[in-house]
């Protein structure tokens, strides 16, 4: 048996500045690392888009200006390298969540996991991409994931850690992500017993969908998708965002840390950098997994056929 109890981190970022040099955001996360590491954690969570503004909230026509968010080919190198050496340095993995160009051109929004020696082990790219291919009319800051990304391409595999690391069985998942219970199914049922998440979310809908969704509705909706979804699938989960008002649009905070039973061990009430921490075990993630979430005994696969087969909701009436 390895680690199975250890520190984790939720490393929450308050805005930024779309004059702010990558360079400069580097050197924040840094040092945001360095202090969940002497804080005991041994594995650190960033959020969405993590060194740079949320740019899909504008409409933008050149490439070269969207490609300008992203990261092209190895982010272990260049700019982003003192993070890499700063895990390693103080033997704290991280996930990163960032925008990937790829070396053939392709546009992701994608996460990182990169273990104690500074390493890269592991790479999800976000499925649920919300949003719209077109601008709204009228509206000031837009929802444009769908324009500038494409949608993730390896679907939801989970990661065996090194148990001298920490012995667990790791999910990844992005933003929209955490909202969609297939895709926490979907690594439960490799053994996930510990889901990782960051996200950018606005803190209203005012403009693209009216006035019915204020901060405190969305912040409850954003709690509730990870702890009942924690709960039914029998595992923690840590989701940090980046939070407060970047470029006039306003980002919710309240980054948290969930355990099997759905209950948040610790979250933030800033909205603004913080770094939040708490000790997990892993083997309190047993009891659901033995018992009411046991999928071996109790799952019935034949009969959801419908959840793959089809896509959009279709009414069907039944007559006896």
């Amino acid at each position: 048996m390895g680690v199975r109890k250890f520190k984790i981190a939720g490393i929450q970022t308050g805005p930024i500045a779309k004059s702010a040099t990558r360079a400069q955001t580097v050197e924040r996360l840094v040092g945001l690392l360095k202090k969940a590491a002497d804080s005991g954690a041994v594995l650190a969570v960033f959020p969405e888009m993590s060194l740079t503004p949320f740019f899909p909230k504008w409409y933008i026509e050149s490439q070269e200006e969207v490609d300008s968010y992203f990261e092209k080919g190895d982010i272990s190198t260049g700019v982003c390298k003192p993070l890499f050496e700063a895990a390693a340095k103080y033997s704290i993995g991280f996930y990163l969540g960032y925008c990937e160009l790829t070396n053939d051109g392709h546009h992701y929004n994608s996460a990182i996991l990169v273990d104690n020696l500074g390493q890269v082990v592991h790479k999800y790219r976000k499925v649920h991409l919300p949003g719209f291919l077109e601008p709204s009319e009228g509206v000031q800051f837009q929802q444009l994931e769908k324009r500038y990304f494409e949608y993730g391409d390896q679907g939801f595999q989970a990661y065996r850690a090194n148990p001298d690391w920490i012995d667990a069985t790791i999910g990844m998942l992005i933003c929209n992500d955490r909202r969609w219970p297939e895709s926490w199914r979907t690594y439960a049922l490799q053994g996930m017993d510990l889901m990782l998440i960051g996200y950018n979310s606005i803190a209203n809908g005012k403009g693209l969908f009216g006035d019915a969704e204020d901060a405190k509705l969305r912040q409850y909706h954003s709690d509730l998708a990870v702890k009942s979804n924690a709960y039914f699938n029998s595992c923690f989960a840590v989701s940090v965002g980046k939070c407060g008002n970047e470029e006039g649009q306003d980002l919710i905070g309240g980054s948290l840390i969930v355990d099997p039973n759905g209950l948040a061990k610790v979250q933030s009430k800033v909205l603004d950098d913080d770094v939040i921490v708490t000790e997990i075990d892993l083997d309190e993630t047993l009891n659901g997994k033995t018992k009411m979430f046991d999928f071996a005994r109790h799952r019935r696969p034949e009969f959801y056929r419908r959840l793959v087969d089809q896509k959009g909701s279709i009414e069907t009436r039944y007559s006896n």
